[in-house]
């Protein structure tokens, strides 16, 4: 019997603006990430990467296309975290570091379009 197919890290699609620009430097500047792709003059599509966390940026007409975006990325040391972009720019953080009574740990940042980002831990992790 072969074996049981397995997923892995999901790569969202996220839409940055007109102009990726301001989105690569929130990422990068903001949250620590680092541009791994650029395509197209002019550019129409970046890969920002920090540790296993992927996100395509691409560039679309209609900003308030990303305020709806949301994302989840699961992370370690959670209160390093939480500390170091409060630190960067607490202006960023939409909701504080707090404990859910569902279970994650979690903190709550937007980007430059309105996109959701959640930071989360879940307990014992």
């Amino acid at each position: 019997m072969s074996a049981s197919p397995t997923l892995g890290p999901i790569h969202p699609l996220v839409p940055a603006g007109e102009d990726l620009e301001p989105a690569i430097a929130f990422y990068e500047q903001k949250l620590g990430f680092k541009v791994i792709h650029r395509e197209g003059d002019p550019l129409r599509l970046a890969i920002v990467q920090r540790d296993m966390a992927v996100i395509y940026l691409c560039k679309n007409s209609y900003q308030n296309l990303g305020s709806p975006t949301s994302i989840r990325i699961q992370v370690n040391e959670i209160d390093q975290l939480f500390a170091e972009y409060e630190a960067k720019d607490d202006s960023i953080v939409q909701e504080k570091l707090a404990q859910k009574p569902w279970g994650p740990k979690e903190f709550v940042v937007t980007d430059p379009v309105g996109g959701c980002i959640t930071f989360f831990t879940m307990p014992g992790s």
